[in-house]
C-alpha cells in the first residue's frame, strides 16, 4: 500500500485554491461513511509519482493527515484542460464491511511458457479491466491469468479466476470471456490465374489466336505477301517516229 502525506485545508475562495496550487499542492477531498467530508491538500509532485504508476484508481492509499492515518481509495482525478496537470482528487474512505464497486485490471503472466504463443498465436484481450463488487478492505490489486501451458483455441472466462467469496463481478448471470488465444492470422496474396500469366507474357498472343481462328497464318519475315508472285506489266516499246 502506498502512503501519502496530507494537510487539512480551510480555503473557501477560488483565489485561495489557486494560491494553494501555485505553492505546489493539489486540493483534495475525502468522503464516505458517517463522517463529514474532509478537505485536504497533498503534494503535487508526490501525487504525480503515484499517478504515473499503473492502476492508481484501483490501489488503496494510506493518507497521513497530521498524525492520523486514514486508508482511502482514489476515485477521480481532475486535470487542467491545457497543462494536463492534476488540480483536484476525490478520495473514498475505506471502511471495514462497506462494499464498493471498482474496476480491477487484468494481469497476464508467464507468456514465455505458453506453447500457443510460441507457435505464433495471438492473445486477444476482450476485457483489460473487470468491475467487481467487494468489501473495501478486500480489493484485489489485479486479476491474474496464468498463460503457462495454454495453447491456441483456449479461452479464459471469469469462472476460471479464483476470487475471494466476498468478491464478485458486477456482471451476473453469464460466464463472460476475458481473453482468448487465437490462431495467427496471416494474409496470403492470391495466386494469378495461368491464363493471365500467358496473356501478360505474350503481348501478341491474343491477336495470333484470333488470326489462327480465321485460318490465316501470321506474317513472318521472308514470306511472300499476296500479289508478290504476280509479274509487273511489260512496257510496250515506244513507236518509232516516222
Amino acid at each position: 500500500m502506498n502512503s501519502l502525506e496530507a494537510n487539512i485545508r480551510d480555503n473557501k475562495s477560488k483565489g485561495q485554491l489557486n494560491i494553494l496550487r501555485k505553492n505546489g499542492n493539489v486540493p483534495a477531498i475525502i468522503y464516505g461513511g458517517k463522517e463529514q467530508n474532509q478537505k485536504i491538500s497533498i503534494s503535487k509532485k508526490l501525487l504525480k509519482t503515484l499517478i504515473e504508476k499503473e492502476n492508481f484508481l484501483s490501489n488503496m492509499i494510506s493518507l497521513n493527515i497530521e498524525g492520523k492515518t486514514q486508508n482511502v481509495l482514489p476515485r477521480e482525478v481532475k486535470y487542467h484542460i491545457i497543462s494536463d496537470e492534476p488540480i483536484h482528487v476525490d478520495f473514498l474512505r475505506v471502511l471495514p464491511g462497506v462494499k464498493i464497486k471498482i474496476e480491477v485490471p487484468v494481469n497476464f503472466i508467464n507468456q514465455e511458457d505458453s506453447p500457443g504463443l510460441k507457435r505464433g498465436g495471438v492473445l486477444n484481450i476482450v476485457r483489460r479491466k473487470v468491475e467487481l463488487k467487494c468489501p473495501s478492505e478486500k480489493i484485489p490489486e489485479s486479476i491474474t491469468i496464468d498463460l503457462s501451458g495454454v495453447d491456441i483455441g483456449e479461452s479464459f472466462k471469469i469462472s476460471s479466476v479464483k476470487l475471494d467469496p466476498e468478491v464478485v463481478p458486477t456482471i451476473q448471470g453469464r460466464d463472460f470471456v476475458i481473453a482468448t488465444l487465437a490462431a495467427p492470422t496471416v494474409m496470403k496474396e492470391p495466386e494469378k490465374p495461368a491464363e493471365a500469366d500467358a496473356a501478360e507474357g505474350e503481348p501478341g498472343a491474343e491477336g495470333t489466336e484470333a488470326a489462327a481462328a480465321d485460318g490465316d497464318k501470321p506474317a513472318v519475315d521472308g514470306d511472300k505477301k499476296e500479289g508478290d508472285d504476280k509479274k509487273p506489266p511489260e512496257k510496250k516499246p515506244a513507236e518509232e517516229k516516222k
